[in-house]
Formats: structure tokens, sequence, C-alpha cells
């Protein structure tokens, strides 16, 4: 009796063991699903920042072309990721030779069910895709911008990441002979996301050539900065891009109920914002003391480079070293920024330097200063620890720089061909008129900011009772401001930069004796000469004649019907 009724209660026991072990596992598979989603939650919201900061950047006349477009990222890149991106990407594979390369499973999620993953991948593909627009910015073909997004995040992207993060991966099996133990270090995609991206955007504005008016030939006056529109845009889009890499680096962990994980990814976050805060203070730093301001926008991009270095080697790398890593990064910014200048290739938001800069840099110093790492070799020889750690951190820094060569010589045999032939059928640029005129109407039919949106309501329309009590349609006689769309006609004839436009017995657009010279609204002060333009236009009411001389101001004359006061 006694030992049937303990075999009773011994069974009872591993079935409650075994219920608890359930009830364990489904609660780490929820938690850590909740984690990626709400990781990859935020990473989506950078594409807000991506849109805000791009929209700043850029001028008014191109706001609603360059916000479509970060739109569109998000829908193109998830049809294409769930088609066959994740397949290449993460797809099992029978083949361990083809394993290397590529994956071939699990094409539009068929026999698929690990969706927090898939969801977490697909921002990281959306990211990568992104990149490209800024440097193309105010001047790409919509047909084009459709091309390259599909293909990055379809093609390019995945089976990078196939490489160096899957666990056949040929990068991620790196070199096993002997002592030495080799592997792909990238824990947040410095190299398979930004280094890629970066990459294609430097093709594309190498490519495409520099926007209207951005430089001038050797020996003619300096082209002053084609400006954005809006500055607050631009920094509102970088908090919400450094809040997005937060989440970038520290979700990247993918797993959060092991001991000791939650640990990891607040240190992978701890060192995103630390390498971000002193690339930026680098940068800033060295604009104050070689120009005597104190830059915002460039301060931003910086920031941002600082960030995308600490992707590599966050979860890797003591505080301390983000010292080194973001230094480097805000340095290496700062010098391809200037490279692109010298060489006059166009890229309004940096993405070159910001991307493939820091994401290059990441790749490396990861090797040299986090745990494991040349520093950290150097150090125990230095103790006499051995010298058996020196030839694996050095053999680890060669492996990557492989792999950074892999990433660059990939993204280049890809996009070089399309945007070939894409530039061969005349769909890889816009026309002059549209990119001097603006992409917004011509392309979208929608002004970002459109001039009948504006306005106090006594426009030319608003019926006004006069002081005898009679109803009457103002005009524009009533008063001597001049509407938002006459202001508008008038500034685009003094400001047009269209050539062959007849203007007075001189055949162009410009009010300016030399069009050459790229007419900046913050500029026109420094224009060589000036010459008389009369112009007489409006309504009968007014006369508004506007005299240029060399060295005098504008003179307006207006002649105001007030009699019905």
């Amino acid at each position: 009796m006694d030992d049937v009724l303990f075999e009773n209660i011994t069974d009872e026991l591993q079935r409650l063991q075994a219920q608890i072990d359930k009830m364990n596992r489904d609660f780490s598979s929820n938690e850590n699903a909740f984690f990626l989603c709400s990781m990859a939650l935020i990473i989506f919201l950078m594409q807000c920042g991506f849109a805000f900061l791009e929209a700043g950047a850029v001028r008014s006349k191109n706001t609603t072309n360059i916000l479509i477009k970060n739109l569109l990222d998000s829908c193109i890149a998830i049809i294409g990721y769930w088609a066959i991106g994740y397949a290449f990407g993460f797809g099992k594979t029978q083949n361990s030779t083809v394993d290397l390369f590529i994956g071939s499973s699990n094409f539009f999620l068929s026999g698929f069910n690990d969706y927090p993953k898939f969801f977490f991948q697909y921002v990281f593909a959306a990211t990568s895709a992104t990149i490209v627009s800024g440097a193309v910015a105010e001047r790409c073909e919509f047909a084009t911008y459709i091309t390259y997004c599909s293909v990055i995040s379809s093609i390019v992207y995945p089976i990078l990441t196939h490489w160096g993060w899957a666990s056949g991966g040929w990068m991620k099996q790196g070199i096993k002979t002997g002592d030495i133990n080799t592997t792909y270090l990238d824990f947040a995609g410095a190299g398979v996301v930004h280094l890629c991206g970066g990459t294609i955007s430097f093709l594309a504005a190498w490519m495409m050539g520099p926007r209207i008016g951005r430089f001038q030939k050797e020996g003619e006056d300096p082209s002053p900065e084609i400006k954005g529109h809006s500055v607050p845009f631009a920094a509102l889009g970088g908090f919400i891009l450094m809040f997005g890499f937060l989440a970038f680096n520290g979700g990247s962990m993918a797993d959060i109920v092991q001991p000791g994980e939650g640990n990891i990814v607040a240190l992978a976050m701890v060192n995103t914002i630390l390498c971000g805060a002193f690339a930026a203070l680098t940068y800033l730093l060295w604009h104050y003391f070689t120009h005597g301001k104190w830059t915002l926008l460039l301060t931003i991009n910086a920031c941002l480079a600082g960030m995308v270095s600490s992707c590599a080697g966050c979860n890797r790398m003591e505080p301390w070293g983000s010292v080194f890593v973001g230094i480097g990064s805000g340095l290496i910014y700062l010098a391809l920024s200037k490279i692109m200048l010298r060489y006059k290739i166009d890229d309004p938001l940096d993405a070159f330097a910001v991307h493939a800069g820091g994401g290059g840099w990441g790749l490396i110093s990861t090797c040299i200063i986090s745990h494991d790492g040349i520093a950290y070799g150097i150090g125990d020889a230095m103790a006499g620890k051995g010298n058996d750690r020196i030839a694996q951190t050095f053999a680890q820094l060669g492996w990557q720089l492989v792999c950074l060569s892999a990433i660059v010589i990939w993204s280049l045999l890809w996009m070089g061909p399309i945007f070939w032939f894409l530039k061969k059928i005349n769909r890889f640029r816009v026309t002059v008129e549209v990119e001097t005129k603006g992409l917004d109407i011509y392309k979208h039919g929608e002004a970002a900011y459109p001039l009948h949106a504006y306005g106090h309501g006594w426009d030319d329309f608003e019926q006004i009772k006069t002081h005898r009590g009679k109803s009457r349609t103002r005009t524009a006689s009533t008063f001597a401001e001049m509407n938002l769309e006459q202001l508008a006609e008038v500034y685009s004839r003094r400001t047009s930069i269209q050539p062959g436009v007849a203007f007075g017995k001189h055949r162009s657009g410009s009010a300016y004796h030399n069009p050459s010279y790229f007419e900046h609204p913050e500029h026109h002060t420094n224009a060589k000469q000036k010459r008389n333009v009369p112009k007489k236009f409006l309504k009968k009411d007014i006369e508004i004649v506007e005299t240029y001389h060399e060295d005098e101001p504008v003179t307006v004359s207006n002649h105001v019907d007030d009699s019905w006061m």
C-alpha cells in the first residue's frame, strides 16, 4: 500500500515538474518575443528619424519627394524580405557548401513561424536600404530609388547577413587552424548594414553627379553650400535616430531571459551613447577651433557616425573603450566628408562618411579595444602572461579586414551594373528642368508647403464691410503687400538658374551678369554685378518696379488705392 502511494506521489511530482518546465519554456519564449518586438518597433521608428533628417537637409521644393521615399522604404523592404530576403539570409540549406554563401528555404515564410526574429531582421533590412536615399537626394529618379531599395533589401543585404550571422556562413565560420580561431565580429550590423549602405551611397552619389550649382569649375568663385530648409526637422530626425540606435544595438542581443543577458543589453546601450558623445564632441571642438562656430547639423552627423561604429563591438568592450572608438569615428567622419568635397562628390546627408566610415571603423576597432582584442593581448604580454594571444588577436583583425573588403566588393558588384543600366536608359537622374524647379510638384503633385495653405484671411477675395456698412470684395490694391503667389512669382524670376529663358536683352534666367554663380538666397549680396531688370506686373492698381544696380539696394514703389478707407 505504501509503495503504491509513493509511486503515485512520484508520478504526480514528475507531472508537476513537466508542467513547470513547460511554463518556464513558454514564459522564456514569450519574454524573448516581446523583447525582440519591442526593440524592433523602436528601430522601425528610425525610419521616421531618417525621414526628418533628410527632409530638413533638402530644399523645401524636394521635401515631399524625400518623405515618400522613406515611407516606401518600409513598404518595399517588407515585401522583398518576406518573399526572398529572409530565405537568402537565414533559410536552412542541406548542402554545406551552398550554406556557406546563401540560404535556400522559407521563401514567402513557408514552413516558418519564428515571427519575432523575422520582424526584427526586417527592420534591419529596411534601415540598410534607407541609408542610400540621403546620398542621392534632390536629383534621383523615382525608378532608380524603387530599384535599389528592392535589390538591397531582398538580395544584397540578406546574403551578407547569411555570410556573417548565419551559423553556416563563410564569414561566421572564419579560419580555425591550430591556435587560430577567427570569426566575424559584428554584433549589430556595423558592416552588413551600415558599411553596405554607405558603400552603395558613395557609388550612387559618384555616378549620379552633384546637384546643379553645388560645385563650380576650377578658377571660378567658390559655390555657396546648398542648405537644407529646416534645421529643426534635421535636429528632430537626429534625436530620433539616436534613440533608435539604443534599441538597434541593445536589441541585437536577441535574448533576454538567461542570467547576465540583461546586463549585456545595458552595456551595449551605454557604449552606444558614449561612442556617439565622444564622436560628436570631437567634431564639434574641431569645427569650433577651425571655423569659430558651434555647428549643430554636422555635430549630429558625427554623433550618428560614433553610434554606427559602436555597432560592431558594443557588447564586447568596456565603457572606457568608447573613448577610443568614439574619437576615432569622429575623426574618420571628418576626413571622409572632406575627401568627398575635395573630389566634388555631392552627398547631401554625408551618408558615406557617416555609415561607411563609421561602419568600417567599427569593424576594425572591435578587434583592437574589445575583450580578447589587440590591446588586451599586448597588455597580457607586457604583464608576462605569455605571447600566445597576440597571434590570435592579429589573425582576428586580418580576418575582419577580409570580411570588410568582401562587404564592399559585394555591394559594388551588385549595384554598379544596376546603376550603369539605369543611367544608360535615362532613368537614373531627373532632367535639369525638374531638378531646378523641384521634384515635389512634377513627380508627386503635392508641395510640402503649398502657398495657398498660408495667409491670415485678409486676401484678395475676402468679403469686408466699409464704414458705411456696404459689403465689397477687397482686392490687392487695399494694402501694399502682395499675396504669396505673386511674391513667389517675383522671387522665382529673380533667382531662377534655368538657362535659356529670355530676360530682357540677356538670354538668361538670372538677374546677374554671371549666371554661373549659384544664386542661393543667402548669397545674393555676393554677386559680382547686377543689372537693370524692370518688371511691371500684378493688377493695374499696383505697380511694383524693382531696379537692380551694382552695390545698390533694391527699390520698390507701391501705388495703392486707399480711397475706400
